[in-house]
């Protein structure tokens, strides 16, 4: 059997840190059991779903590292659908009901009232043939629902059905089919909710894991009667935890917050994302992971916390700075070149810089400064300008390598007598124009003995 999972969003919106989370989860488990991994839109919802969401998503997989074997649109499936049901009202187990959302109401608050759980109390299983036409006939439309195999013999005395599994991610799971209400799975107008669709096409696809948020828990048990009614094997389940913002609140398509666009548009290196998606809110410390590969050695569903994780963008800020600190130049070659780094001195200003950068983009501040000097005129004082000017009269030959920024300050040291910062910080403020940054020794090479002297205030 081989391992195959779905990612299943509805293309409805651009997916945040929360859903990428979910994408990784299923991803790094089909690369640790040599699996598939299928995309599918769960684009039912025809009004809300368009093509451009879904193209961004796969974009967005594609930018993290998650490359599908297959994808596909529930859009194109309603025959599978359509037979699931005639299926399921042939062996009586989906019943036309006919209230509306304010009789639904009514009848939870009245079962609150007697202090009764708030489920579906099967009122429109006692329908007869003639009051089913009559309703009809007044322009009511039935939606349709799923009955629960919750009982022995008369569907109107529920008892406690427990629907057991060991969950990939939380261990043993048990939810009671009799404190759920019979799932409605077909709307009024026709359309479907998710859960039968999610189910046929699972069926067909040959998913083996189903791996998603733990709110979804209670699901799980509906869908395992739903996989059995229709005659299949459920697949396993895995229910990890879920991301809020850092103040507790929970994330959405619709709001953008930590959409994915967002955090790759900032700069951020998608291996910081999914590494900090991926290990928070587990037993595995948050640590930058270079490469899938990595990440998914150290991935272990079972490590996953049960309670919701809070996701603090800063964190990204100092995984990417990690991050780049480690990179090898012919890893960052191809974007450097892209953003006008490159020639000759390339390898030696970015093995230079990299270890100031927050975000690569940002080596394009210092490439300038490299090249072109400080962006703005130093500002030094009569003392710091005169010191500078001599030191500048004291600069070795070439050629220069890492060790002339030693020697040279050396000299100066002996000849002025300064020391510590009173020598070394209106140097730097001379060469560079700031306070702080790279490393002086990696740098004077690539200005060269000229592009010093250029800098002479």
């Amino acid at each position: 059997m081989t391992v195959t999972v779905r990612f299943a969003p509805s293309p409805t919106g651009l997916i945040h840190i929360g859903n990428a989370r979910t994408a990784l989860f299923n991803w790094l488990f089909a690369m640790k059991n040599g699996g598939r991994f299928i995309q599918r839109f769960d684009d039912t919802d025809v009004l809300r779903s368009k093509q451009e969401y879904a193209d961004a998503i796969l974009y967005d997989l594609h930018w993290l590292g998650i490359f599908p074997d297959a994808t596909d649109y529930q859009s194109r499936r309603f025959d599978a659908y359509d037979a699931a049901v005639e299926k399921l009202k042939a062996a009586g187990l989906l019943y036309a009901c006919y209230e509306t959302s304010e009789e639904l109401e009514l009848k939870r608050k009245i079962r609150l009232s007697r202090k009764l759980p708030p489920v579906y109390g099967r009122e429109a299983l006692k329908l007869t043939g003639e009051e089913r036409e009559a309703l009809e006939v007044e322009g009511r439309k039935p939606h349709w629902r799923f009955l629960l195999p919750n009982f022995r013999d008369n569907p109107f005395e529920t008892e406690r059905t427990e629907i057991q599994w060991d969950d990939v991610v939380r261990g043993e799971e048990t939810v009671d089919l009799a404190s759920l209400s019979d799932p409605v799975l077909v709307r009024e107008d026709g359309t479907y909710l998710y859960t039968l669709p999610s189910v046929v096409d699972d069926i067909d696809m040959g998913v083996t894991h189903v791996i998603r948020g733990d709110d979804h828990v209670t699901n799980t048990g509906v869908q395992i009667a739903l996989f059995k009614a229709l005659g299949a094997e459920p697949p396993a389940f895995g229910h990890h935890n879920l991301l809020t913002t850092s103040t507790g609140e929970g994330l959405s398509k619709r709001s953008g917050a930590l959409s994915i666009k967002s955090l790759r548009e900032s700069g951020l290196e998608p291996m910081a994302v999914a590494s900090l998606a991926v290990l928070i809110g587990t037993s595995e410390s948050v640590t930058a992971v270079p490469h899938m590969s990595e990440l998914a050695e150290r991935f272990d569903p079972e490590a996953t916390s049960k309670s919701a994780s809070k996701f603090d963008p800063a964190e990204l800020i100092v995984l990417n700075r990690a991050l780049l600190h480690q990179l090898p130049f012919n890893e960052a070659q191809d974007r450097l070149s892209a953003l006008g780094v490159s020639g000759e001195k390339a390898e030696s200003f970015w093995l230079a810089v990299r270890g100031n950068l927050e975000k690569l983009g940002d080596a394009v501040t210092w490439w300038r400064i490299v090249n072109q000097g400080p962006e703005e005129p130093v500002e030094l004082s009569d003392k710091d300008r005169e010191f500078v000017n001599q030191a500048f009269d004291m600069l070795p030959e070439e050629p220069w390598d890492g060790s002339t920024w030693k020697a040279w300050t050396g000299a100066v040291k002996e000849e002025t007598k300064r020391k510590g910062k009173t020598l070394f910080m209106p140097l730097r403020l001379a060469l560079t124009g700031l306070a702080s940054g790279p490393e002086l020794a990696d740098l004077l090479p690539l200005l060269g003995r000229e592009g010093t002297l250029a800098r002479r205030p």
